[in-house]
């Protein structure tokens, strides 16, 4: 089954793997991103709202200050009157606020970030799980992964550390505004006239933060698909000595993906200096006519330190806020990737239940199917598969056996024609009701990191141990459990990796048998295990396949002599089918397999 789903992996668009893996990407308008991902946030109403108070009272008391200072200045110049210590006390008591609202902001913020994460990650998982076969097969394992990690990660991060200084930015913005022309302004309008140079810098910088920030995004998904990949085949990599090439294709999208983040980080990070060189600029401004206006009596003394601290507090959201939109870009590129998986279309899990009665004859009736348009690879397929007897799909790699299984699990639907479980089109019966009603056992073994116990009722949530001991014993992998260190509550690494391969098919042939399936599928199921051992697990499948329709896939002919039917399989096409010795009578297709394996060559 592994041979034959990278096969059909690498005809689909026929390029380079991780070529295609970007190529199917169709990033979202930023405009629709964004308004989505605020979204979220009208689900933490509360919090959110709370934050706006936060940040509202200690902005006024931010923008506030200043002016309590102008008026400090001018009592001890003499220009104006007042009581001098209770304006010092007033203005220490709005810079306190102001500094217990920052960490009330950032406290908020945290909150606020980690909970939208947590929901949109959650939907993320949710999506994933439900997606068709198809999609999985089609797309970069790490490329999804990287969403799941590294882009809801950049939007966890630009939400709780930029989402409060843009609010308190905007707002201090607004007032330090409004009281500059309160105060003096022609001088205000002299030192805004700076605001024109920053709208033009944050435009010109802003589009290529963009697309290097989707670029750098794109990569690193691609980058990890090549990790991924690289780890779960590392075997073979050692095996054939393709260290140096799997080096070099890795440097190779490593560099381009350093490339595209060094420059996303340059247009990132300049707009910090182009905007403090601007607000210097203003400075100078201010400095110059606030002397002028000063001489003559237009504003005074304390009013030019004001216009200082004013035109500080005004640059700085200006600047923060540039700093953030590239890390906003950063956020809208992870989001974009993230919502073009939640917008894929889930496996449809309607329709109907399967009969009850215990027939279970399945039929194939003219079956075409192609995983590429134009490209078929079964074709013309009609088999029926009797009520609990055994059939056998034979044939050389890439004959289309294992798709026979998609199909019938319904990874895929058929192009034309139809699948019949005792006369009803699996078409019109749900997927969850049809995986019920079968067990499959693959060639590649699937383990969770779990205990054996919870491995073995994966098939079965409701089992007892009592029908675990049976399954056990009647896979033969009774006595292997219990020689583990902690028997059925032993812990499984990744993947089974503490346990051997053979024991890891042993467990995935005892969880078939908890599973008590009215149809069994066995994909080279005996592959990795012993030739006593298999014989052993042979005699107790008759049990297991007694009253059931059983389908194996077997690419080594003597474990499926005793089949009640053998199809031979070639190019999607049946060429032949009977029974073991009618085919070796034949002196066809099977009978050139079965001599050429029974010579000792590979089939």
């Amino acid at each position: 089954m592994a041979n034959e789903k990278k096969l059909m992996e690498r005809t689909i668009l026929g390029m380079n793997r991780h070529e295609r893996f970007v190529e199917v990407e169709h990033a979202q308008n930023a405009d629709a991103a964004l308004k989505r991902l605020v979204s979220y946030f009208a689900k933490e109403k509360a919090l959110v709202t709370g934050m706006l108070a936060i940040v509202l009272a200690g902005t006024l008391c931010g923008v506030y200050a200043p002016s309590l200072q102008s008026n400090a200045i001018d009592i001890i110049a003499g220009e104006k009157t007042g009581n001098l210590a209770k304006t010092i006390i007033v203005m220490f008591a709005a810079y306190l606020i102001y500094s217990v609202s920052q960490l009330a902001q950032g406290v908020l913020s945290a909150k606020i970030s980690q909970r939208l994460v947590k929901r949109m990650r959650g939907e993320l998982f949710g999506k994933i799980i439900d997606l068709p076969i198809r999609y999985l097969d089609t797309h970069s394992h790490g490329d999804v992964m990287s969403r799941m990690t590294n882009d809801i990660e950049n939007i966890s991060t630009t939400v709780s550390q930029s989402l409060p200084s843009l609010c308190s930015g905007v707002l201090t913005i607004i007032g330090t505004v409004s009281i500059m022309l309160y105060y003096c302004w022609q001088l205000a309008l002299l030192s805004l006239a700076t605001v024109l140079l920053t709208l033009l810098a944050t435009k010109l910088l802003s589009g290529q933060v963009r697309k290097f920030s989707r670029k750098r995004q794109q990569l690193l998904g691609q980058l990890n698909g090549i990790v991924e990949e690289m780890i779960d085949g590392y075997r073979t990599v050692v095996a054939y000595d393709h260290q140096k090439i799997t080096t070099e294709e890795f440097c190779g999208t490593s560099d381009t993906l350093t490339r595209a983040g060094i420059r996303a980080d340059v247009f990132s990070g300049v707009m910090g200096p182009v905007m403090n060189c601007i607000g210097n600029i203003g400075f100078v401004i201010i400095a110059a006519f606030g002397g002028y206006f000063s001489i003559y009596g237009y504003i005074s003394v304390g009013i030019i330190s004001a216009f200082i601290v004013y035109a500080k507090q005004f640059s700085r959201p200006i600047n923060e806020i540039a700093q953030i939109y590239g890390q906003l870009q950063t956020a809208i590129a992870g989001a974009e990737r993230v919502f073009v998986v939640l917008d894929e279309e889930n496996e449809d899990r309607s329709g109907q239940a399967l009969p009850e009665h215990t027939d279970s004859t399945v039929t194939f009736d003219h079956v075409d199917f192609s995983y590429r348009s134009g490209h078929p690879v079964i074709r013309d397929f009609s088999l029926t598969v009797p009520s609990g007897k055994k059939v056998a799909l034979v044939g050389s790699t890439g004959s289309g056996k294992t798709t026979i299984v998609n199909l019938l699990m319904r990874f895929y639907d058929v192009d034309s024609g139809s699948i019949l479980i005792d006369g009803q089109d699996i078409a019109a019966v749900s997927r969850q009701e049809l995986r019920k009603n079968v067990a499959i056992v693959l060639q590649d073994t699937v383990l969770f990191s779990d205990t054996v116990q919870h491995n073995l009722q994966y098939a079965n949530e409701n089992a007892t141990m009592e029908q675990l001991e049976q399954a056990a014993q009647m896979s033969r992998c009774k006595d292997m459990i219990h020689a583990l260190p902690q028997g059925y509550q032993t812990m499984l690494e990744s993947g089974g990796a503490n346990i051997s391969q053979g024991q890891r098919q042993l467990l995935a042939i005892a969880r078939a048998f908890v599973a008590d399936p009215k149809i069994l599928i066995l994909d080279e199921a005996t592959s990795n295990v012993d030739t006593r051992t298999e014989k052993a697990i042979q005699s107790a499948m008759q049990k297991i396949m007694e009253n059931r329709t059983s389908i194996v896939i077997a690419h080594r002919l003597s474990t499926i002599r005793d089949s009640d039917l053998i199809v031979v399989m070639d190019q999607g096409q049946i060429v032949e089918q009977g029974s073991h010795e009618e085919l070796l009578a034949r002196q066809g297709k099977y009978y050139a397999l079965y001599m050429t394996q029974f010579a000792g060559f590979a089939t």
